[in-house]
């Protein structure tokens, strides 16, 4: 593998093509039937708009109110209501902050985390079926690359400028 930089006009020229495949990827992973889909192979009689938070709260919890609705694009009294509905589902816990007792956290209860690992064991096997044909070198670069794409992403912009 080479350790060349990618140049300034490589990266102009191939963006389109990335954005265009990332587009596609947001939409299909945005489609309400995957999430039923995902849902159903689950078990799991859940509304369909709670599970990504109930998900983000098991990865990433104890976590803020106004945190996971940047995360997933919502507006913060909307999460606050479904975050609410987990709660009563006893899927979740709310708390003052450990921090900022003003801050409104969620962290997963046992119940919530037996749905999570639900849902993880359906999506391997939605996944196993998308990349059975793949080989695995392949498949080991897409994860790698992901992980990398991820990780500068997180980073605030001007960091990456």
């Amino acid at each position: 593998m080479s350790n060349k930089k990618v140049h300034n006009t490589h990266i102009c020229a191939r963006l389109p093509a990335l954005h265009r495949a990332l587009i596609e990827i947001v939409g299909v992973i945005n489609k309400p039937e995957r999430d039923e889909a995902l849902l159903r192979a689950a078990g799991l009689p859940l509304e369909r708009a709670l599970f990504p938070l109930l998900v983000l709260v098991e990865r990433l919890g104890p976590i803020g109110v106004v945190d996971l609705a940047g995360r997933v694009g919502r507006d913060h009294t909307t999460v606050s209501r479904q975050i609410a509905r987990l709660a009563e589902l006893g899927l979740v816990t709310r708390h003052g902050g450990a921090t900022d007792r003003r801050v409104r956290e969620a962290t997963i209860t046992p119940s919530g985390k037996d749905a999570t690992d639900a849902i993880d064991r359906a999506r391997a096997t939605m996944a196993v079926g998308l990349f059975k044909d793949w080989d695995k070198a392949d498949f080991d670069q897409l994860v790698r690359l992901l992980g990398m794409l991820a990780e500068d992403m997180t980073r605030p912009p001007e960091k990456n400028a």
